[in-house]
């Protein structure tokens, strides 16, 4: 990361506290946090990863992912939402490092202000990126028209480009998986299905294609499954992982700093010293911060080997989708052993603690599934 790198340009402290102020209301309402996308969207912060000839930031993966990590600390649910934007952005510039400019108009869009979603997860798609339930039909102007049903399509109010995926049957014996972006038009239908117990700002509704169409100039690949992964798949798998365990991180880090300040502001009645200098209570609040910096520093490796196109081969993707399990599981344990230190005050529903205990619980269903991730590293170790 560039020694310059000042992430308070980017996310200024006074907007990270009226976002952190309006969590609470979002999360109790169930609503989409408007006012954080237009305050995100006035300084920058969706054209963060978009390169600089393009009128964007032109920043890296690994300063993005420091940057949702800040984000996150401030407001899970905000920050996970604007993640699926930020996915494709980093999709954008990770094939582009790699000589690939197929993304340029989703670079070029959000330079103007284009809001992205992501419109690959279907119910019971253990394969994700990799099969499709969805139907892409093509058209007689060389696009495709997509009829299924797309799940947890965070941003879900206010997206103009849904990136989705198909599979094109024509040929019964060599199905195609399709990838392009959607307008949002009649033939896309929002369902208002979105009341979960955490992450409720993410709005990630259930959408409904009904032969919505992509131009030819918006379809980006035609895949062969046969061939094995595609770049575009990598790149998207990449970032996804690795922009969503940056989210989780950010919120390991916040609980640490609310457990931090609720046992150095209270004092034992029986022993007459302050909570924070109790052994039991030390050894905890170390715990969580040595496997909270264990996960930061892999972040920081992982991102920067993307930046700088390195290749680790096979071993990509049993990386990726480790990295996004630990992250979501150690912010879980921190969450929880946060909690504990805080004392009954986080057990209310006002307390910051409460809904960090119910927004962490999101991340076991985002891909990788737990399951997924230990298969993909037993494969490593045992079917080479």
């Amino acid at each position: 990361m560039a020694a310059d790198f000042d992430p308070a340009a980017h996310l200024p402290d006074d907007l990270l506290e009226r976002v952190r102020a309006r969590a609470a209301d979002v999360d109790r309402d169930n609503v989409f946090p408007h006012a954080d996308l237009a305050e995100l969207q006035d300084c920058g912060y969706l054209r963060i990863l978009v390169p600089a000839d393009r009128g964007g930031a032109g920043l890296s993966l690994a300063q993005a992912s420091a940057l949702q990590q800040r984000l996150a600390a401030a407001a899970p649910a905000t920050a996970l939402a604007v993640n699926m934007h930020l996915v494709w952005t980093a999709v954008a510039r990770i094939l582009r490092d790699r000589g690939d400019d197929a993304l340029a108009f989703v670079q070029e869009g959000a330079a103007d202000g284009e809001i992205l979603a992501f419109g690959i997860s279907e119910a019971g798609g253990d394969a994700v990126l990799f099969d499709s339930d969805t139907s892409a039909t093509a058209t007689a102007d060389g696009g495709y028209a997509f009829t299924g049903t797309k799940i947890f399509t965070s941003l879900a109010p206010v997206w103009t480009s849904l990136g989705v995926h198909g599979r094109d049957d024509t040929d019964p014996d060599h199905p195609r998986l399709v990838f392009a972006f959607l307008p949002r038009d009649e033939r896309v239908v929002t369902r208002d299905d979105w009341d979960t117990l955490g992450m409720r700002g993410t709005q990630s509704r259930t959408t409904e294609l009904n032969g919505a169409s992509a131009t030819a100039d918006r379809i980006v690949r035609v895949i062969d499954p046969a061939d094995g992964v595609d770049p575009l798949q990598f790149a998207i798998f990449a970032a996804f992982e690795l922009l969503v365990a940056s989210v989780y991180a950010g919120i390991g880090r916040r609980a640490l700093q609310l457990a931090s300040e609720a046992v150095t502001g209270r004092v034992s009645k029986k022993t007459g010293k302050r909570r924070g200098e109790d052994p039991v209570v030390r050894a905890r609040i170390g715990d969580m911060a040595i496997a909270h910096d264990g996960i930061l520093l892999e972040l920081a490796a992982l991102t920067r080997d993307i930046d700088d196109v390195v290749d680790h081969g096979a071993r990509w993707l049993p990386l990726l989708s480790g990295m996004k399990h630990r992250a979501v599981t150690t912010a879980q344990r921190i969450v929880d052993d946060a909690a504990t230190s805080a004392g009954g005050g986080g057990f209310r529903s006002a307390h910051e603690l409460s809904r960090l205990v119910r927004d962490v619980r999101a991340g076991t269903f985002h891909p990788s599934s737990p399951d997924s991730a230990r298969q993909a590293a037993a494969a490593a170790w045992l079917d080479a």
